[in-house]
């Protein structure tokens, strides 16, 4: 999947450390990357996909 196809954006919450993820979204798709480094790896998800890597995140199931 093309990241062109994503439209990435920051959240407003991040405090410009560069320590931030971007979420990217398309009509059939979610992507996450590494905000400093817009050109690096792309994890795309369907929408039922991002749900439970969020919810994981939040759990701390990929901490470590």
């Amino acid at each position: 999947m093309s990241e062109n196809r994503f439209r990435f954006k920051t959240s407003s919450y991040s405090e410009g450390n560069g320590e931030c993820v971007a979420l990217g979204w398309s009509a059939v798709a979610f992507a996450v990357r590494d905000s400093k480094n817009p050109a690096g790896p792309v994890l795309a998800f369907g929408q039922g996909e991002l749900a439970r890597f969020l919810h994981a995140v939040k759990a701390g199931r990929l901490d470590g």
